[in-house]
């Protein structure tokens, strides 16, 4: 049997995968993606995982002082590698979407630090330099970052930006080592405040840095994914993200054109997402117009993709002409005990229709007969079949996988070199065929599943599909399973 091209279910799953990559300007959008109060927090505390690796090591910048103490004279003191090793953050953080933005606030942070420390002075009692050197810890407690960031949409593709980013901190706990720290311990306080005014300044100059690597991601996503060598995904990110009071929306331009075609302009605006999930709890809704679906099936009609040779099927001597001599004579006639080969091809694009209660396809196909007499292939009837079909989408983990049966079934003669072809009488054979071999072929393929083009390292969780009208949403959870940089993330 010759491979099937990309039937309606099929299209339907593959680019259901697609549609969860991001990217790249136009006015209308065909897929919408709400992140929920639950995946703000999960991206919340990822981010934040993320940026307290970034951030340790952390060196900070020495300083040198010189002080005059009562008996002892000129004292210099100076306090270097100074380096943040460890944060804490705990549970003390909070998202809030608002305006055109998001806020950051992660309070109750402890850090830890390590220093080296040293003093040399002359004293009018001794005629020698006296000197001394140890190391310290200490210990950041009560301190509290904030940042406030802005997400655009900058000619198709996201563009983040930091409106404001803040670092307190209240207390230090600096305990020396080494030397006559015990004595010294008034000098090395002297260092509280430059050590205080290093971190406030490090953490925000650090993390701002940092969503600058993540802007430079987020714009150099592809605005276009290729499906394969007939179809492209357009991932035109439309408008601004919308936010509400603990979601944001994002829109998606989602239409399939050409692969070597310009980004169509038949656009409409895409509604705001409910965030109901079938009323549960979830980080990620993910919905898709049925245009989404309909203009890839469009694409590959107009390729030519759509075309079907059949030459084996379950019963093999249906397709020899001696089992047709009762129910069409002239074919036996005229073609005694030759095989035959259904040529299938599409009279027009499939359309996919989704409701509440199912997700539908209608096939509209010509079935042309082939009778194969000795060397020579010919066609003798094509028969124009109508197909309602309606299937399932399942998910698990990253994969996408899918089931597809027969709903009902039209029959027509369209034309005949073998006389007149009764429907009714080959009904129950066709039936038999689409049930027996195009179905079965169908899901045997939609059962092989198809990765989603998620981010590296993340894995979704306990996903719900539900049907509306003319859309398909999936909600998930997500799960964090590679520890790797931001840096390091990449789309399969």
């Amino acid at each position: 049997m010759a491979q099937l091209h990309p039937l309606p279910l099929l299209l339907l799953l593959f680019l259901f995968a697609a549609a969860g990559v991001s990217a790249g300007g136009a006015n209308g959008a065909h897929v919408s993606a709400v992140v929920a109060e639950k995946g703000l927090a999960f991206a919340k505390d990822v981010l934040i995982g993320e940026a307290v690796r970034s951030l340790t090591p952390l060196r900070l910048p020495g300083v040198e002082k010189a002080v005059r103490v009562p008996f002892l004279g000129g004292v210099r003191v100076a306090a270097s590698n100074i380096t943040l090793f460890h944060l804490d953050v705990g549970d003390n953080s909070t998202v809030h979407p608002g305006g055109s933005g998001l806020v950051v606030v992660a309070s109750g942070i402890t850090a830890n630090i390590s220093m080296h420390w040293s003093y040399c002075y002359d004293s009018w009692l001794l005629p020698i330099e006296i000197s001394d050197s140890g190391t310290a810890s200490i210990l950041v407690q009560g301190m509290e970052v904030g940042i406030t960031m802005e997400i655009k949409n900058s000619n198709g593709s996201l563009a983040l930006s930091v409106l404001h980013c803040g670092c307190y901190v209240k207390d230090l706990v600096i305990s020396l080592d080494g030397g006559a720290s015990w004595f010294y311990q008034g000098f090395i306080n002297a260092f509280e405040d430059h050590i205080k005014a290093a971190v406030e300044k490090a953490i925000p100059e650090n993390i701002i840095g940092g969503a600058g690597k993540l802007d430079s991601f987020l714009q150099g996503l592809p605005r276009t994914v290729s499906l394969d060598d007939v179809a492209a995904l357009n991932m035109t990110f439309v408008n601004d993200p919308h936010y509400g009071n603990s979601s944001i929306e994002f829109d998606i331009n989602g239409l399939i054109t050409s692969a070597v075609a310009k980004t169509t302009n038949n656009l409409q605006k895409h509604p705001h997402l409910s965030l109901s999930c079938g009323g549960a709890s979830k980080m990620l809704l993910l919905s898709l117009d049925e245009d989404v679906f309909n203009s890839a099936l469009d694409v590959y009609f107009k390729a030519g993709s759509m075309h079907w040779v059949v030459d084996k099927v379950p019963d093999q001597s249906l397709l020899n002409t001696a089992s047709w001599k009762f129910i069409i004579p002239r074919l036996y006639w005229n073609y005694p005990n030759d095989d035959m080969l259904l040529n299938i091809s599409m009279a027009s694009s499939p359309v996919i229709k989704i409701t509440s209660e199912k997700i539908g396809a209608t096939i509209n196909a010509d079935m042309i007969i082939d009778v194969v007499d000795g060397k020579e292939t010919v066609p003798v009837a094509c028969i124009s079949v109508v197909v309602s079909a309606s299937g399932v989408v399942e998910i698990s983990g990253n994969k996408v996988y899918g089931r597809v049966g027969l709903d009902d079934f039209s029959l027509a003669l369209k034309w005949s070199k073998i006389g007149n072809i009764y429907m009714s009488l080959i009904q129950g054979v066709i039936r038999v065929f689409l049930n027996t071999v195009c179905m079965p072929y169908l899901n045997s393929r939609l059962g092989n599943g198809f990765v989603l083009p998620v981010v590296h390292g993340f894995t979704l969780q306990d996903v719900n599909i539900l049907t509306s009208a003319k859309q398909l949403t999936l909600c998930s959870d997500v799960i964090f399973t590679n520890a790797s940089s931001l840096a390091s993330l990449a789309f399969l």
